[in-house]
């Protein structure tokens, strides 16, 4: 059964997280250092995962999809309790009747600089918990459950324009100078960030608006999913301000912003430097896969990307390891951390790119 439940490791990670807020203090920090120990080192010490097994019950492999609905909001209430005045839903009421620790006064030692950690841990896991299933679900589009699902999943990072630039403009774009999130060479992560985020809520409004005036539809209504998105993400707001005030809202904004930047990280590493001309199709090495163990168990296999590229309409339990595409350096935890040191990316990826232009460049030549 571990083939099934493999994919359950990022519910594991939420709860280091859960438990390091309710315990207080230096504790808060648990949550972002089991991710790091967990997710990196899990890659150096495990190796890879070329298993590629047949599923004859994928309802189970559904349901951890689905399921990240109630993580992510496990992790957003324990975020407002956390800054809260009062005892948001009893939580400590709770945590004392059940535990005996007094988790409230627990609470009221916590000091600014304890949040640091709580900040990070909570951007890591908004990401993995709420955008990486978010991204499976919303590839779904003929399925109006999973896009509702995948679409509040993205809510969490108040980037819900996800599901419609993703979708019809990245994989159409991938690679070439149409696609925001594809970095040219050169480009480092800061940048990108930024660059990316900017022109990737500007595409998605053109697809939008696109589609609706094609449906003689009222760009400014209802039918948007753009704007719905926003107010999606601007509900979850008002949740925070009420049940927190503006320490909530404060966190809760923080929190998905640096959500947000990772999912831009991680456009960055999966397409730095790799090119393809607008009229050539996509193919496997069109973008650096990855087949390292742990974080293909907790990102859905989103490492096996040159495959899901390729194929976008295949389900994460039907995609290919593909060893023989480009590779990123290690795992997707481990390369963001290098991309953040944009001299050391650089180093690292220069030769990675003079291969593939030498294997890959001369078929890209072969389109013009």
């Amino acid at each position: 059964m571990i083939k099934y439940f493999k994919f359950s490791l990022f519910h594991m990670l939420t709860l280091p997280f859960l438990l390091g807020i309710g315990l207080g203090g230096y504790w808060m920090a648990l949550g972002f250092f089991v991710v790091l120990l967990v997710v990196v080192f899990g890659d150096v010490l495990m190796g890879d995962d070329l298993s590629e097994p047949a599923y004859a019950h994928t309802w189970l492999l559904n349901a951890q999809l689905y399921s990240a609905l109630v993580f992510i909001a496990m992790i957003f209430v324990m975020l407002l309790w956390s800054v809260a005045e009062n005892d948001v839903f009893g939580i400590g009421q709770f945590i004392h009747h059940y535990t005996g620790f007094d988790a409230l006064a627990a609470r009221a030692e916590n000091q600014w600089w304890h949040f640091i950690p709580v900040w990070l841990g909570a951007g890591l896991l908004i990401a993995i918990v709420g955008t990486v299933p978010a991204h499976e679900l919303t590839h779904r589009t003929a399925d109006r459950f999973a896009m509702l699902i995948g679409r509040w999943l993205l809510a969490f990072s108040w980037d819900c324009a996800f599901a419609i630039e993703h979708v019809y403009g990245h994989h159409r774009y991938v690679a070439t100078l149409k696609d925001p999130a594809s970095a040219p060479r050169g480009r480092n992560v800061y940048q990108h960030i930024i660059i990316s985020t900017v022109a990737g809520n500007v595409s998605a409004w053109a697809i939008e608006r696109q589609r609706l005036t094609q449906l003689n539809l009222a760009v400014y209504s209802y039918h948007n999913r753009y704007l719905r998105g926003i107010v999606m993400s601007l509900l979850l707001s008002v949740v925070a301000l009420t049940l927190a005030g503006w320490q909530g809202l404060l966190l809760f904004s923080a929190c998905a912003l640096l959500a947000k930047a990772l999912l831009e990280v991680v456009n960055y590493i999966e397409h730095y430097g790799i090119e393809r001309q607008p009229k050539q199709p996509v193919r496997p090495y069109h973008s650096w896969n990855s087949t390292k163990r742990i974080s293909s168990w907790a990102s859905f296999n989103l490492t096996r990307h040159s495959h899901h590229h390729a194929r976008a309409q295949l389900p994460f339990y039907q995609l290919k390891a593909m060893p023989d595409a480009p590779n990123l350096p290690t795992g997707y935890l481990g390369s963001i951390l290098l991309a953040l040191i944009p001299p050391l990316w650089f180093h690292l990826m220069t030769p990675k790119l003079q291969q593939w232009d030498a294997r890959y460049g001369q078929k890209c030549e072969a389109k013009d």
